[in-house]
C-alpha cells in the first residue's frame, strides 16, 4: 500500500507541514499575523525597509538585497550572502 502522504511535503519546514496538517491553527496564525502587521509600529518599520531598498539604488534583477548590519543600519549586499547568513539552525549572524 503505497503512503499516501508521499511526496505532500518535498520542501516545505516542519512549522509549513503542521499548518498544511492543521488548517485550524493555520487560521489562528494568519489572523494573529494580520493583526501584528497591521500594528503602527509594524507599518513604519516595513515603510522604513521599502525606502531604504528604493534608496540603495538595488534595481530588479541586479541579485541584490538590502542587508541588516550590527550596528542598526542597510547595506546593498548579494542576495544569497543575505540570505545564506540565517540559514543553518537559524542563528542570526549580521553583517
Amino acid at each position: 500500500m503505497r503512503n499516501k502522504l508521499a511526496g505532500k511535503f518535498k520542501g516545505k519546514s516542519k512549522s509549513a507541514r503542521y499548518f498544511a496538517l492543521n488548517p485550524d491553527s493555520r487560521e489562528k496564525k494568519n489572523e494573529y499575523n494580520k493583526e501584528y502587521h497591521s500594528t503602527e509600529e509594524r507599518r513604519r518599520y516595513r515603510s522604513r525597509l521599502n525606502r531604504a531598498n528604493r534608496t540603495s539604488g538595488s534595481k530588479v534583477g541586479d541579485g541584490k538585497d538590502v542587508s541588516h548590519t550590527k550596528d542598526g543600519g542597510t547595506t546593498l549586499e548579494k542576495a544569497s550572502s543575505n540570505r545564506a547568513r540565517n540559514g543553518r539552525g537559524n542563528k542570526p549572524r549580521l553583517k
